[in-house]
Order: structure tokens, then C-alpha cells, then sequence
């Protein structure tokens, strides 16, 4: 279970889904994950994609964890009725913006959420005021620490006790620094660091999102004492496979191929 494994502090692997096809979640379900991130920030996916997508990972045993947009309130409404495992909020910056986000996922008297789980207590044949007495639990909540202003303002965001977990976006914080790109550059990492420390210290559960899929990389982001490191993704297992089969292929059948 998910939760049980942030509360042990126990280490946690992940890969990204982008794309429509269910069978791709399918298959990705399939590969042995502890959970599959679900991006609906960057990706083209309509809600019924999603919902296929929560079925098939479900049915192999993955927790879905799903990113939906920027401070979309209606969004994450509709992901939570869908009865995902977790929530990914991105681009956090305060301690406001972080509260009203959190609370949105929260029944009353915790939070501000509207009643309509649906999904989420399989319409009906579960106990749907189970599932409302159950708030603060059946769903984990996930903030991603992207800009320099998430860093200044950490303390006054980990005060919220709803927040399960903190996850790195090192693309863009790099970029809130006027650095975009230089993901492993000396002032990115020591933001990393600073934060990771402050975060263990409170006792905290720190996760970083990453297209790096080369062991020595993924080695780097373990060595930061990261509890949960989110790889790859979908379309680029496809790409890669892709390409590196059509080499192999005219390397082997072209006479005349060179890479």
C-alpha cells in the first residue's frame, strides 16, 4: 500500500505515463513498479484516458499517482472521484497556495472537497460514508518543490500535516534560478540538498521526478538519499526500443550502415 510505505520511509520506484493507449498502461502495470505517475500537466489525456489507465494498473497491484494541472481546483475534483492513490499538485510556491490545494482534497470539517466520489467507492457497492470518515487517508497528497520560492518558503509549507510527501521538478527549479536546463548544475543541487536535509529532518518524505533512465544517473539522485525517484516514461521506452531495434536491424540486414 502506498501509504504504509511513505509511513515506513521505505524506498519507492516509478515511471511516467503520457500516452492514451490503455494497453500501454497495461503493460507499464505489468513491469514491477511500487506506482505510475499519471501526468495530466504535460500530456494530452482526457479524463476517460485516466480513469482506463487507474482500471488496468489497479487490476496488476501499481498505485496510481496522478499529476494533474497547474491549480486547476476542477481537475482535481474530478481525478479524486476517479479513486487514484495519490494526487501530485505541481508548481507549488507558498504556504496559501499549498493549503487551498491540499484542503480541496479534504471532506469537511478538514477541508473544502464537494461530496461525489463515485469511482472512487466503485458507484455505490462501497460504503461511501467509509470513504468520507476515511479522508485524511484514502488518498495521498503529493506537492512538487519546483521554484526557488517553494524553498524560501518551505517551513511555512511543511506545516501543513496533510502533505505526504515533497517531490523535486529539477527541470524547473533550475529554471526559477535563471539556469534552465542545468538540471545538475551547482546552484540547483545545493537547493536539492538544502531542502532534502530540512525535509528528513522534520521527518519528512522526499520523491524527485526525472527522464533520466542510465543507472549511473539514477544512482546520483539514490546517493541524495531521494526515498522516491520517479524514471523514464512511456513514450520513451518506445522511442529508445524503437530506435535502438531499426540499428540493430540495419546494422545486421544493411550492408552498407553506419550509425
Amino acid at each position: 500500500m502506498l501509504r504504509t510505505k511513505i509511513q515506513n520511509k521505505e524506498k519507492m520506484t516509478g515511471t511516467h505515463l503520457y500516452l492514451t493507449d490503455v494497453t500501454v498502461a497495461r503493460i507499464i502495470g505489468m513491469s514491477g513498479y511500487d506506482y505510475v505517475w499519471v501526468d495530466l500537466e504535460h500530456s494530452y489525456k482526457p479524463v476517460e484516458s485516466v480513469l482506463a489507465d487507474i482500471i488496468a494498473l489497479k487490476a496488476t497491484g501499481t498505485a496510481v499517482i496522478v499529476r494533474v494541472p497547474q491549480d486547476d481546483l476542477t481537475y482535481t475534483k474530478k481525478v479524486l472521484e476517479l479513486g487514484v492513490d495519490g494526487i501530485i499538485f505541481p508548481m507549488i510556491r507558498t504556504a496559501e497556495q499549498a493549503n487551498k490545494l491540499i484542503a480541496s482534497t479534504l471532506y469537511p470539517p478538514y477541508g473544502t472537497r464537494g461530496f461525489g466520489p463515485m469511482n472512487a467507492v466503485d458507484y455505490g457497492f462501497k460504503d461511501a460514508q467509509e470513504y468520507v470518515d476515511n479522508t485524511k487517508t484514502n488518498v495521498c497528497r503529493f506537492i512538487q518543490i519546483e521554484h526557488v520560492d517553494a524553498v524560501k518558503n518551505l517551513d511555512e509549507i511543511m506545516k501543513n500535516e496533510y502533505i505526504d510527501g515533497y517531490i523535486f521538478g529539477a527541470n524547473d527549479l533550475s529554471g526559477s534560478i535563471n539556469e534552465l536546463g542545468n538540471v545538475y548544475g551547482e546552484n540547483n543541487i545545493a537547493l536539492i540538498k538544502e531542502c532534502t536535509e530540512k525535509l528528513h529532518a522534520a521527518g519528512k518524505y522526499v520523491g524527485l521526478s526525472t527522464g533520466e533512465m542510465g543507472y549511473e544517473m539514477l544512482k546520483y539522485w539514490s546517493d541524495m538519499d531521494i526515498d522516491m525517484i520517479s524514471a523514464g516514461a512511456d513514450y520513451m521506452f518506445l522511442r529508445d526500443g524503437a530506435v535502438q531495434c531499426r540499428k540493430n536491424l540495419q546494422r545486421a540486414h544493411v550492408p552498407a550502415y553506419k550509425e
